[in-house]
């Protein structure tokens, strides 16, 4: 009993030690800047006069300013800057400087003394008012500048999140419905094939008279306006615009738009592709091919594919596509039965269907007959349509899509070695960051790829593909249908649409 009398006294002693302490101890020292992401997130509905109390103890913030007023894009008397302080969070704000913004450059680091100041709504943007020419120091020029690289999906779900902060948008184009010889000047609607945003271009900007391009890196600022649903990207200056190319490329006559890698049962001869045509096609007049490869680790030749797309034995097969007729915006089928989901399942011969026993048959050209036209697991494989029956290691294909894992795609060599490419929704023949030239898979930034669907499913491609520019307005997505002997047409098809 002594014993446990004798701890309590101990603990009380030690317990009264740091009770006593406790006052004495000086705290942490808070930080004289906060983020421009808290200052942000004080505004919510109502303007906010700033001041050491709602800024947590602090009365400054820092930034790397990103307005550019040399070549009259940016709006008149706006300072705009952004900062990562928190969380490593790209935050920007504009600051109604006056005419003493345009004495800033973009990469000047600044220290701005805001207490005092007000966090308003101008027009749907938010803005730093009562902040003086005094209330900046700068504390060196030329810092780095982070740019956040985007899709317009993005912008789209969170406009606030972006606003008054530096973005690039990569392989955008402009509405389809401009006339030839359209210029910046006024809002222009661009898409990068994940959704619309608005290009805005003041008169005053000295590229307002340029013609607009058919495709194009946009790197800017991005604004909220109330008069404008859609947020709005505003260029500061002419180089602010790589130009990827200045005419619309070649219209994919044929789109790939699904695929069955795993029927039920055997795989010999039940596995198809699906198309859809962007015209009018009499085959018998203008002919076109179909070519798949299989790059399982068995597939021969192994290594490198020596002939792209032509390389042939079990690497690559091809079907020619030479009689019969289709009509713009019909489905229409490449494979050897014409059943749904393999052996005994629905019938789908009424679809238009170019038909070859591949299990027992040489491909038209190239490729060893195969039970596998397309594979299921495993390496990257993939499917490419052609213009045209004779094709080379060096011919182009009209529209191409690879699925499943990795394996011997791309080589630079020498000599350079893989399967071309052509400008789709997946990839880019020259790259829209760096603009060097990757005509192949795998090279540089084409490594988009499609998952291998869950066993015997229809991988369907959902997208918008536009016949007047021959850009995919909104980007295929995969969707797996799950099949069964009794399916029908109607699952697989009608996910992807035609627009001009």
């Amino acid at each position: 009993m002594k014993k446990y009398i004798t701890g309590f006294l101990f603990l009380a002693v030690v317990s009264s030690f740091w009770g006593c302490k406790k006052d004495n101890y000086p705290g942490g020292q808070v930080s004289p800047y906060v983020s421009i992401f808290d200052v942000r997130d004080l505004f919510k509905g109502n303007d906010v006069t700033l001041s050491t109390d709602n800024l947590f103890g602090s009365a400054k913030i820092t930034g790397v300013v990103v307005s550019d007023h040399s070549e009259g894009n940016m709006p008149a008397g706006l300072l705009v800057v952004q900062d990562k302080r928190r969380l490593s969070r790209l935050s920007g704000i504009a600051i109604s400087l006056g005419a003493d913004a345009a004495s800033y450059v973009p990469g000047d680091s600044l220290i701005i003394d805001v207490v005092g100041a007000v966090l308003k709504d101008e027009n749907g943007m938010l803005q730093l008012s009562g902040i003086t020419n005094s209330k900046i120091t700068k504390v060196t020029a030329g810092a780095r500048i982070d740019t956040a690289f985007v899709k317009a999906n993005a912008i789209l779900a969170n406009p606030k999140a972006f606003e008054s902060t530096l973005v690039s948008i990569s392989r955008v184009g402009f509405d389809a419905s401009y006339p030839p010889g359209t210029i910046y000047a006024g809002n222009r609607i661009i898409n990068d094939g994940f959704g619309n945003l608005t290009l805005h271009t003041e008169a005053t900007a000295s590229f307002a008279n340029d013609a607009i391009p058919f495709l194009s890196n946009f790197t800017g600022v991005i604004f909220n306006v109330t008069t404008d649903t859609i947020p709005q990207l505003w260029a500061r200056k002419r180089s602010d615009i790589t130009i990827l190319a200045s005419e619309a490329p070649k219209i994919a006559p044929i789109v790939i738009t699904g695929y069955l890698v795993d029927p039920a049962g055997t795989d010999a001869n039940y596995e198809y592709i699906q198309l859809m045509a962007t015209r009018d096609i009499d085959f018998a007049t203008k002919n076109f091919s179909l070519v798949t490869t299989n790059n399982a680790g068995a597939s021969t030749p192994t290594g490198f594919p020596a002939n792209g797309w032509a390389t042939g034995d079990l690497r690559t097969y091809k079907i020619n596509i030479t009689s019969g007729s289709v009509v713009r915006g019909q489905y229409f089928y490449v494979g050897a039965n014409k059943n749904i989901w393999g052996a005994g399942s629905t019938d789908i011969s009424s679809a238009f269907w170019v038909s070859k026993m591949y299990a027992s048959s040489a491909g038209d050209g190239f490729g060893t007959a195969t039970t596998n036209l397309l594979a299921n697991s495993g390496n990257a494989a993939g499917i490419a349509v052609f213009d045209l029956t004779s094709v080379t290691n060096d011919t182009i294909p009209v529209d191409v899509i690879f699925f499943g894992g990795n394996g011997s795609l791309y080589t630079a060599g020498p000599p350079e070695r893989g399967y071309k490419i052509c400008n789709t929704d997946y990839y880019d023949i020259k790259n829209p960051v760096n603009l060097t030239i990757q005509p192949y898979f795998a090279q540089g930034g084409n490594t988009g790829k499609l998952t291998f669907p869950p066993a015997t499913n229809f991988s369907r491609l959902g997208g918008t593909y536009n016949t007047s520019t021959g850009r995919w307005t909104s980007a295929r997505t995969l969707s797996s249908i799950v099949l069964t002997a009794t399916s029908t047409r109607t699952q697989i098809e009608g996910a992807t649409t035609l627009e001009q």
